[in-house]
């Protein structure tokens, strides 16, 4: 016996096909809910809904297993049977994290769950205490980044469907290591999504970069807002995992008393009492907006960190990466802001951004850095650029290792992408394969329009519906150990440690975070309590004074040198010294 319910308020009738039967669905109440049970149904029993008299069938926008793809039937999945073995797990405090963002198709050969349990040692050891999953829920096509999600219950079969996920999971927390998921909450991809046949899942009165906005504010939006916090819930219940990375949630439009991240917040706090684990919300955000971490009581959303845009690109514009200050880089390129994004957070905190035209942002305050995810590499800002290039393939290992430094180093909870600790030499490229021929012709003219803002030539830039694209993108795990590569995970390694074994460098108070800087010479000093980080972005050797009792732990390279009270950095090189008592 299965019971099967779907919300459905835009039709007069409904029912479940299963194989070559149709069973009558009946309303559960008066707010659009349908429920059917079926005797002969279980777990692995394909089924399908007829909306009136419509002579198709279509999948269940709740379905946690779609073997058939996004088009084609769903299946009955039968939940907690899977054997969990981390009944003790908690996942470390976020506030002490070291997250490692991956891409299940790209991360390994085989691009599945299990193809990425056999590298969670070499994370392990590495120090990482978080895995960043990119998007899991199923969408169309061969390969894409999942951000075009159209049925986000179900788990992608290709990767190993929702067994391969929980094999993953609990093989993560077997090696100690947490788990969080981006989720797509803001849309729908364009393909497959048939939710719109069942209830006003979005709406046209607002518009965001991929059409109609979600519906969180407009008639029946309650259902739709309980759509995507169950979804929340099932992620973490269902699946174990740990916390959630919300993608844009700026594109969120709400104007209720009860804002859809606050909503969402309360609920996933009440989950963590009621289940004794440790649940995190991590935003992606462009607003430079305090309140999506502020508390509850103080009138924010609540959730525990986002995404630091303003610490990417100041730092990111200082690298001399080909004379990069077009787009939005056009509002940083300067020492100065990078020294206030290590001590402000938010560069643009209420001042006038050239890019936007307009003030952008509010001043961060006393919050804790730990409310805020620094970077220098992810999935956009290596997938986002015309060919895919990573940081060392065109500012040099030097300089790469100087970015890596001043993340690992830096006030806030650090995040390394996929291959950045090795220095991997394949790109990550954006890649969405789309069997419409219109839709694939569409993506990648507009990806070729949309890099030329930036200085790109169309022929520079990878086209994203090639299958050679996405096998390009995989990792070359054979590579790890030799020469430059090995040099880089040394590196990371070595950082990665001092990180954890430092008081200093763990510390998420602001006020402990004190900067000074050349901006002609382009060095910069972070010193942060007995913890001194100097580094070199110059083309020329410099000498830094105040250095008296001050010891050497650790440098990108083995040419920097303490002499008396002064330092010898040449070009291009980071070091961390500490303050002997």
């Amino acid at each position: 016996m299965h019971e099967f319910r779907v919300w459905a308020p835009r039709v007069e009738k409904i029912s479940v096909r299963i194989g070559n039967e149709v069973f009558a669905m009946k309303p559960l109440n008066d707010r659009g809910w349908w429920s059917a049970q079926v005797e002969e149904a279980g777990p692995g029993t394909d089924y399908a809904f007829i909306l009136n008299n419509d002579p198709n069938s279509y999948p269940d926008p709740r379905a946690m297993w779609m073997p058939n793809g996004v088009h084609g039937p769903s299946r009955v999945y039968g939940t907690g049977a899977f054997a969990w073995t981390d009944q003790s797990w908690n996942a470390p405090p976020l506030a002490s994290a070291i997250i490692y963002e991956l891409h299940i198709g790209t991360f390994t050969t085989e691009g599945t769950f299990d193809g990425a349990i056999k590298q969670l040692p070499h994370l392990a050891a590495l120090g990482i205490t978080h895995i960043e999953i990119m998007p899991v829920a199923e969408f169309p096509g061969d390969f894409g980044w999942g951000y075009d999600g159209v049925a986000l219950f179900a788990v992608r079969e290709a990767y190993g469907g929702p067994d391969g996920l929980k094999r993953f999971v609990d093989a993560c927390h077997a090696h100690g290591l947490a788990v969080l998921l981006d989720v797509v909450y803001n849309h729908f991809g364009p393909v497959g999504n048939y939710t719109g046949m069942f209830g006003p899942y979005m709406t046209s009165n607002h518009r965001t970069p991929w059409g109609d906005a979600v519906n969180l504010e407009f008639e029946q939006s309650d259902e739709v807002r309980r759509f995507f916090c169950d979804n929340a819930l099932m992620w973490m219940e269902e699946y174990h995992i740990d916390g959630l990375r919300l993608d844009a949630v700026h594109e969120y439009v709400d104007r209720s008393a009860i804002h859809f991240m606050e909503q969402l917040t309360t609920e996933v706090e009440d989950l963590a009492a009621r289940l004794g684990r440790s649940l995190v919300l991590i935003a992606e955000s462009d607003l430079n907006d305090p309140r999506v971490v502020w508390q509850r009581e103080a009138h924010g959303y609540g959730l525990h960190a986002q995404w630091n845009d303003d610490f990417h690109h100041a730092l990111f514009t200082m690298l001399d990466a080909q004379g990069e200050g077009k787009g939005y880089y056009g509002d940083f390129g300067s020492m100065e802001r990078l020294a206030k994004a290590l001590t402000q957070v938010f560069v643009y905190d209420g001042i006038y951004s050239q890019y936007r035209k307009r003030i952008h942002g509010r001043p961060v305050d006393a919050l804790s850095m730990h409310h805020f995810v620094g970077f220098i590499q992810n999935h956009d800002q290596v997938g986002n650029r015309a060919t895919g290039d990573r940081l060392e393939h065109f500012v040099g290992l030097d300089r790469a290792k100087v970015a890596l430094g001043l993340v690992l180093t830096s006030p806030f909870i650090p995040l390394l992408f996929q291959g950045e600790e090795f220095a991997a030499s394949s790109p990550f490229q954006y890649f969405a394969h789309h069997e419409e021929e219109e839709m694939a012709r569409s993506v990648s003219e507009g990806r070729k329009r949309e890099f030329s803002a930036f200085g790109w030539l169309p022929e520079e830039v990878a086209d994203p519906e090639t299958r050679e694209t996405f096998e390009r993108s995989k990792l070359n795990w054979n590579e790890m150990h030799e020469e430059k590569h090995a040099a880089m995970l040394d590196w990371c390694r070595r950082l990665i440690e001092l990180r954890k074994s430092s008081g200093a460098l763990t510390d998420g108070n602001p006020r402990h975070v004190k900067v000074r800087f050349d901006e002609e010479k382009r060095w910069l000093v972070m010193d942060r309590e007995k913890t001194r980080v100097a580094l070199n972005l110059g083309d020329s050797p410099v000498d830094l004074d105040g250095y008296q009792g001050y010891r050497l732990l650790l440098g990108s390279e083995n040419d920097i040198r303490l002499v008396g009270e002064s330092v010898h950095m040449p070009a291009a090189r980071l070091a961390v010294f500490t303050l002997e008592d």
